[in-house]
């Protein structure tokens, strides 16, 4: 049985063929049908400076900043509906510097809603130079992202605010390089932020399920004879595929540790070929289960679909991880626990990540450790019968 989206999340993020209400979640998805808009924000000195420093120093009124337009391409009405929404923002205080958010805006463009990703920022040498006194009239800037569902940019917040740091390197006003390097980057920012792993897996495919195994187990990738954009992708995947974040840091580092000393388990992934070839690849079940859930979700080229299964993917791999600790804590005291461990790891599809895992999470632990070399042997035991 392959993996599915909660309730809900198909519904909203799915790529239908049908009209209605799941054919206007699409149609923003589609490359044509995605906005930027970047504009000059200023304070003025008064509103920077707060009056006599009381809540007014983080509420600007309306008198307190300007917002100039630098480059968009949401027709003129769009646009101005944009620059009221954002202005309301910043009125209340809701743009943190370097932090984006997420909502849904209605715009006068066909998809007439949209999700929105915006963020304000400052360049980082006006922010080293700047002092209490500068700082009033120093540029700041406020970068919208507007495409598919307040739900789907949401899962790609985090890309997107990785994406505004690197826009910040090239946006120097003063030299005038708006148009020959920041335009075309707010331009293409779907395609470099939100699709990286909807061309992982339509590249990979069927091969998908080692990358997805590599991911989990901290193995080393090695990529050769890609292009540039190629191998950012696949570094992209990995990272959003991996549980870092998710697992305790000491037992990832102890992971990477591990997994990088066997030089002989690394992934080699050759793209001199139409289509990847992988040497040293590794899989299980488990793996090759939630390859089938991306392959069937590329029928419908929704980059939101792919982030969300791979977001469940990851969901049930911590939940398993999760589910067999508390298995090995039973088992400690009860043999019939320690079969049940065994059950699980033989069912789960995979008892070969699983295992590393909770290995190093436990190796500080006697009891449980002997729980763990129990199971590796029975594993073993198992593969080589």
């Amino acid at each position: 049985m392959l993996p599915a989206l909660p309730d809900g999340d198909e519904r909203e993020l799915e790529s239908s063929e049908e009209g209605g209400g799941a054919g206007e979640e699409r149609r923003p998805e589609r490359h044509g049908s995605t906005y930027h808009g970047l504009y000059g924000y200023r304070r003025s000195a008064q509103g920077a400076a707060g009056g006599d420093g009381g809540a007014g120093a983080h509420t600007p009124s309306t008198e307190d900043f300007s917002l100039t337009l630098l480059d968009t391409n949401l027709p003129a009405e769009a646009e101005t509906e944009l620059r009221g929404f954002i202005a309301k923002r910043l009125t209340k205080g809701a743009l943190f510097e370097g932090m984006g958010s997420v909502a849904s805006v209605g715009l006068s463009i066909p998809e007439s809603k949209v999700g929105c990703y915006y963020c304000r920022f400052q360049q980082d040498n006006l922010l080293e130079m700047a002092t209490l006194e500068s700082d009033a009239n120093a540029p700041e800037y406020v970068i919208c992202f507007l495409g598919g569902s307040e739900k789907g940019l949401e899962l790609f917040r985090l890309e997107l605010d990785k994406y505004v740091q690197s826009l910040k390197i090239n946006l120097n006003l003063e030299q005038k390089n708006l148009e020959s390097c920041v335009s075309p980057s707010l331009r293409s920012w779907f395609e470099d932020a939100i699709c990286p792993i909807q061309r992982v897996v339509q590249l990979f495919q069927d091969k998908l399920a080692s990358l997805l195994h590599a991911a989990l187990s901290y193995t080393p990738v090695e990529v050769k004879n890609a292009d540039e954009r190629t191998e950012k992708d696949i570094s992209r995947f990995l990272a959003a595929a991996s549980l870092q974040g998710l697992v305790q840091e000491g037992t990832m580092t102890s992971l990477c540790i591990a997994m990088s000393e066997e030089q002989h388990k690394a992934l080699l992934i050759d793209c001199s070929a139409a289509q990847p070839q992988l040497h040293n690849a590794g899989s299980n079940r488990f793996c090759e289960d939630w390859m089938q859930a991306f392959v069937n979700g590329a029928e419908g080229g929704n980059p939101f679909l792919f982030r969300q299964i791979l977001e469940n993917f990851k969901l049930k791999a911590i939940q398993d991880i999760n589910n067999l600790k508390r298995f090995i804590r039973q088992a400690e005291m009860n043999h019939y626990a320690l079969f049940k461990c065994y059950l699980f790891l033989k069912n789960c599809g995979s008892g070969d990540i699983l295992l590393k895992i909770v290995k190093v999470e436990h190796a500080e632990m006697p009891e449980a450790r002997n729980v763990v070399t129990v199971l590796e042997e029975f594993m073993r035991e198992t593969a080589v019968a």
